[in-house]
């Protein structure tokens, strides 16, 4: 039975961690449907939601910017994470690894592609839902936009990290309603989370997605820039760091 040599720890590099991302946005400007995927869908999903609730502009308010933060997290979760099985699984990671590029870099390259993507989903939900569908927001339409990017860059670190975990595209998405679905329900979007029992209050308070909705109420109902909102974002970006950390770590050259 043939045994890889684990790839030495090397410094991160930005030349092989840009080369990495070139890569990457490379392979995905040749398929469409992923794409349209990262940058459509969500401007899709407010859309029909501004129009379900046509009759009350209210309720899209206070749900809009909430969603605006997590709908670029699951698209970029689910996208992330098969992306990066399908390098695995191909081969193609191993292929990288046994050249001079180190975990870190791939990680790295990984994060700044789909970052990119991500910079241009958020830009479009956040102008759709502000100027276009008319979410009224009290604070700057630029620090929502600023939350919705923390929000898919959460989603891009997640999507790595529990790509490791899995041995196939198909397992990759059953770990959507593992790590997101528990998130959705206790972030404070269809009850405010110091109405919950308090376990699952205790429970919402060490989840990411809850800071983030968090963040996008503050924008939504404050003018200048408060606190509560410099701890929220620093949680999201914090967690997204941290998660990359250990996506570099767990990553492996091959589906076992």
């Amino acid at each position: 039975m043939s045994t890889t040599t684990p790839a030495p720890t090397r410094a991160l590099s930005a030349s092989r961690t840009t080369a990495t991302a070139a890569r990457v946005l490379r392979q995905l400007r040749h398929d469409p449907r992923t794409i349209a995927l990262m940058v459509l869908i969500p401007c899709v999903m407010l859309f029909l939601l501004r129009y379900v609730f046509d009759g009350s502009a209210r309720t899209f308010d206070s749900i809009g910017a909430s969603l605006l933060g997590i709908f670029p997290l699951i698209t970029m979760f689910l996208v992330t994470s098969i992306a990066t099985l399908r390098e695995r699984t191909s081969g193609t990671l191993e292929r990288l690894l046994a050249m001079p590029l180190g975990k870190g870099d791939l990680i790295a390259g990984y994060a700044l592609a789909f970052g990119t993507l991500a910079i241009i989903q958020s830009a479009l939900a956040t102008g759709l839902a502000v100027w276009f569908l008319g979410l009224d927001v009290t604070g700057s339409p630029w620090l929502l936009l600023l939350v919705a990017l923390l929000d898919a860059l959460l989603g891009t670190a997640l999507g790595l990290f529990v790509s490791a975990f899995a041995a196939s595209e198909f397992q990759a998405v059953q770990f959507m309603p593992a790590v997101i679905f528990p998130q959705i329900l206790l972030c404070g979007l269809f009850t405010p989370r110091d109405n919950m029992h308090p376990v699952l209050e205790a429970i919402s308070n060490v989840l990411p997605m809850s800071y983030a909705v968090d963040g996008m109420n503050e924008v939504l109902t404050h003018t200048d820039l408060t606190a509560a909102f410099i701890q929220d974002t620093a949680i999201v970006t914090g967690t997204a760091l941290l998660v990359l950390t250990l996506g570099a770590a767990t990553l492996k050259r091959r589906t076992a």
